[in-house]
Formats: C-alpha cells, structure tokens, sequence
C-alpha cells in the first residue's frame, strides 16, 4: 500500500524540510504530504521535472543564509523543521564546515526566533568514526572521520546548545540509507550488476555492514516530530534491524539480476591503497568514509529509537533489491548530468573502476 493511501484529512501541522529536493528530503516532503502535513522545501535547486510534487511548496534559498531561512519558515507558515540539508563527504573542507555547521546554526536561530516547536536534526553515524565494539550505542564516543564526521559532530553540539535554551530539537544519525532516486555511489553498484560483472569488496566480505531504507528514516523523523518532547529531544541511531555481512547483502541484488555473478573479495590492505592513489588522481568515485571503513564492521543498535515505538520495515537485502529494482525501471543515463560527489541523486562518474568493471564482467 503507497503512502498516499495512509494520508490522512486533517493536518497535522506545515514541516519545512531542508535540503528538501535532494534524495532524503524529497522523500521526506513526499511522506509528509501524504500524511497530511502542509510541505515546504527549502534548497538552492527546484525538484526534478519527474518528482511527483503535487502539493508541495519550494523556497529557493541556501542555509548558509539565515535571512533565506527565516524567510522560507515565515512563507510556509512552518510549525517543525527538518533540516535534511548536508554536505557530502566529498565536498571541499569548508564546504562542509559551513553548510553542516553554519548552515545548522541558521536554522536554529531563525526557528528559534520564530517560535517553531521543533526542529529534526538530520546527523550521521559517521560520527561515531570506527569501532572495535558493536552494535555501537548512542553512548558511544564520537570520532569523526575527514572534515565531514567533525563537522557533524560540531553540528550537533549547536544542536545540545539550542537545546539547553529550551528548544526540542531531537538528532538522527542514520546509517546508510538507500531506496528509490538514490544514486551517487550505489550506481556504481547497480551499473557493474547490470552489466553482468562480478562485484568486488573492499576485504573478503565477512564483516557486517548495516545499511537503511529511506523509508524507515522518514518514518523515525515522523516519531520525532510528533512524539511527546520529553521522549524525543534527544539522539538516536537509526539503521535496518536485520543485516548480514557485506558478501551476503550485496549478493541479494546480484542473485536479484540473475546474472549468476558474485561478489569477490579482496585483501583489504591493497585495495584502500590502490583506492587511495586513485582517489588523489581524481580517478575514483569512492571517497574515504566508504573505502576506509567498507571492510570493517559498521552496525548500531536502534533499541533506543524502537523503545518510543519506531520499527524498520526492510532489511539490508530488501533495501538493495528495491532500489536495484527502481535503478532498472526509471534510470536513464545523462552523462551531461553526472556530477562526482555533489548530490545522491545522480550517477557518478565511475573514472578507473570503469576499466575494473571491463575486467569484472570476464573473471
């Protein structure tokens, strides 16, 4: 059954959603709308021609501007934000800084200062860089990978801040989330399935992976938006409750295909190297976060979230297998389109591992 067919008739309040045509966001203000909420998306570009955006609100504007802020909360009349807009690990240093850190300082202050109920605050697992103990809780200590983990962890510490002036301001910090639209590095993967080549991994595969559908992400936004503050305005993890090892979920799409090809391991030393001098010589789409860690265990626990009543619907295997199923039926290659590490939702060029892909397909 759709979201469409849950919406409710009566309102449940006006969200704008920041970041809100970009892969997350545009779920997040789909799900909204049906549901029966007023949406508004702030971004610095509209939604795509082909996004069902019926009923929804845009405001061009950037949250490194507060004025763009506060002027796009007072035209959409918005009771809760969630602020969704991020910069991907692949941007430049102060990218980065000043849209996760300065961008999510506007925010606050503009909501603040307008009275908003609450503000989503969309954070990362990243955060918690790697560890050797799993499942990693809320509690666990924060370590940022690369300019994107620190700035994260410098966001949400404005977000504590905000707090303590008495605003309800609950974090999320997601794994991996995939469904349909998302692209950027997960079409690497579909592309290499869909063009019969075995998959390499980073290390034999063995280790446990968690990813997330987007789905279950706007729902736990959904909880946090309408539960009773003193049990949300707080951090939770959010990831899929049901994985396996890496050879194993990625295996679900390829088996999927039908291709009768597989994922392959590697020795993980050699190939963060060769990643690594490919990614200096701008010959990589893979950016530190996924090679560095690709081959290490990566799960959360989610009980905190699921004790305020949250429960995922997909598993790691369902979430690659529809997202593969979305890439076969609406993808279309534009090659003028792709834009390396600037938005999930478009391809990315492959560089090298194009060449890799030639051999894959012939092992």
């Amino acid at each position: 059954m759709s979201d469409s067919e849950h919406a409710t008739d009566d309102s449940n309040g006006s969200v704008l959603v920041t970041g809100g045509t970009g892969f997350l966001g545009l779920h997040t203000c789909q799900y909204f709308r049906d549901r029966g909420w007023d949406v508004t998306a702030l971004d610095l570009k509209p939604f795509e021609e082909e996004d069902d955006t019926d009923g929804l609100g845009f405001v061009e504007g950037d949250v490194r501007s507060e004025s763009d802020v506060a002027d796009a909360i007072e035209e959409s009349g918005a009771t809760a934000v969630v602020h969704a807009a991020a910069a991907l690990p692949l941007w430049d240093a102060d990218r980065i800084r000043e849209t996760t850190i300065d961008g999510t300082r506007n925010v606050l202050w503009a909501a603040n200062e307008r009275d908003v109920d609450r503000v989503c605050y969309i954070s990362s697992t990243a955060v918690y860089g790697t560890h050797d103990e799993h499942p990693i809780t809320e509690e666990s200590p924060l370590d940022g990978v690369g300019a994107y983990g620190e700035a994260k962890i410098q966001a949400e510490k404005v977000c504590q801040d905000f707090r303590r002036m008495g605003m309800c301001v609950p974090i999320l910090r997601p794994k991996t989330f995939i469904g349909p639209q998302r692209l950027g590095v997960f079409q690497v993967l579909f592309d290499w399935i869909e063009d019969g080549a075995n998959v390499p991994l980073v290390g034999w595969g063995n280790n446990r992976y968690q990813l997330l559908h987007v789905h279950d992400l706007v729902t736990a936004i959904e909880l946090l938006l309408t539960g009773d503050e003193a049990d949300v305005n707080d951090t939770f993890n959010v990831g899929a409750d049901e994985f396996g090892t890496m050879k194993e979920d990625f295996q679900a799409p390829i088996d999927h295909a039908g291709t009768g090809k597989r994922t392959i391991g590697t020795p993980a030393t050699l190939t963060v190297a060769v990643l690594r001098a490919l990614e200096k010589l701008n010959l990589s789409p893979l950016y530190p976060w996924v090679y560095e860690t690709a081959h290490e265990d990566s799960y959360v626990s989610v009980e905190k979230l699921k004790r305020l009543g949250w429960e995922p619907e997909y598993s790691n295997r369902e979430a690659l297998v529809e997202t593969y199923e979305w890439y076969l039926e609406q993808y279309e290659a534009d090659d003028a389109g792709d834009e390396t590490g600037l938005d999930h939702r478009v391809a990315w060029d492959q560089g090298a591992l194009a060449v890799a892909k030639k051999v894959s397909q012939h092992i």
